[in-house]
């Protein structure tokens, strides 16, 4: 059965990760799944259903006053 990962077994687990990622590549490894797990939570609260809508609302407005000039 499943059961969480105690201190030892999570210190095992990131030199096992700074093992095979290294030094350098680290920082931008948790940029990334920082920025997946914020567009995640964006989608689930339907962000970027919004953004979307918004920038076409801009294209639109955009495009009248291209055919006003």
């Amino acid at each position: 059965m499943f059961h969480m990962p105690t201190l030892p077994e999570l210190l095992v687990l990131l030199a096992i990760i700074f093992v095979l990622f290294g030094a350098s590549r680290l920082p931008e490894a948790g940029k990334a799944l920082g920025e997946g797990i914020r567009n995640f939570k964006k989608a689930l609260s339907g962000e970027i259903e919004e953004e979307k809508k918004a920038k076409e609302i801009k294209a639109e407005e955009l495009e009248k006053e291209e055919k006003k000039a």
